[in-house]
């Protein structure tokens, strides 16, 4: 279940009651009058099961709650309840399956910020992955592609396309491309160092690589693996378990895609360069089309529970 706090302006305290006492799964309501300073205004909790807490928080927004006061929603670790229990058992659905879209907003704005923590991880997860396509070290790719911090923008940008939110997309997509761009030209400059040091060298890169070589040669299943990569991580988004990430992150090649062109362009190979382009933009494309496609089958299961979240008697 969610913990709801919300601060409420006096005018609309009642309304909001209504609105927490008319929604199935909601229960715990307790109503703190004149308690909260700033801003000023009536201090409303309550637990809500999961499954119906995105249309409840959907109609306090209508009250304008967001604008003139607060809404604040927590996951609860444990409640000893006999009302709790009985409030999850009567909302439709499953929690694993319900889907908070102001949190799905929230969480991907955060993680498609473009922070200098965020081109760090991308430039570190590159650097990586390029002495893992030198060395067709399978180990190290692995480890790059865990390391690399993309899929929040990817998922940011099908949230923004599902969501209609302009800002969130524009955040979104400067920070892949910036990302990448930052993390690839550091990666030329490290090719270029680690040739000078005798580390690197094209022979390496232009031989015979078995654990490696799929970076540079897209092909059908190279898109089948990033929708299939793209859906599972979307689910894992929304339905909070966020663990499965690591599982979605070392599944697709975007990482050591792109580190495999930023080598083979600082040794001039461009027939490398360009094939793990194109399994780059493959991926890109698989995992974004995934992601909205998932996100809208949500939007369109859960649009059908919303007249089942009404307790029977009310409006």
């Amino acid at each position: 279940m969610l913990h709801l706090r919300l601060i409420v302006p006096a005018d609309r305290t009642d309304d909001a009651v209504r609105l927490v006492r008319e929604t199935v799964g909601t229960t715990h309501l307790v109503v703190l009058p004149g308690a909260a300073r700033e801003p000023e205004g009536d201090v409303v909790l309550c637990d809500v099961a999961r499954e119906s807490a995105d249309e409840l928080v959907r109609r306090l927004r209508r009250l304008g709650i967001q604008r003139d006061g607060a809404i604040t929603a927590e996951s609860i670790g444990m409640s000893l309840s006999d009302h709790a229990d009985r409030a999850e058992r009567e909302a439709p659905g499953s929690p694993a399956d319900a889907v908070l879209w102001e949190q799905l907003e929230e969480a991907t704005n955060e993680e498609s910020s473009l922070s200098i923590t965020y081109v760090a991880f991308m430039v570190l997860a590159t650097m990586i992955a390029a002495c893992g396509v030198v060395l067709d070290n399978a180990v190290l790719i692995v480890g790059a592609m865990a390391v690399g911090p993309d899929f929040g923008p990817l998922a940011g940008i099908s949230t923004a396309v599902v969501q209609r939110a302009p800002r969130l997309a524009a955040r979104s997509l400067l920070a892949l491309l910036v990302g990448f761009a930052v993390a690839m030209a550091a990666t030329v400059v490290l090719s270029w160092g680690m040739t000078a040091l005798g580390l690197f060298s094209a022979e390496r890169l232009e031989g015979p690589r078995p654990n490696t070589g799929f970076v540079y040669s897209p092909d059908a299943l190279s898109f089948a693996v990033a929708v299939m990569a793209g859906i599972a991580g979307t689910l894992s988004l929304t339905s909070a378990k966020s663990g499965a990430l690591v599982g979605v992150a070392i599944s697709v090649t975007t990482v050591p895609a792109a580190a495999n062109t930023a080598v083979a362009l600082s040794f001039g190979d461009l027939t490398q360069t360009v094939g793990s382009a194109e399994q780059l933009l493959v991926n890109l494309t698989g995992i974004t089309v995934a992601g909205t496609v998932t996100l809208l089958a949500q939007k369109s299961l859960w649009s059908t529970q919303r007249k089942r979240l009404t307790k029977p008697g009310t409006p």
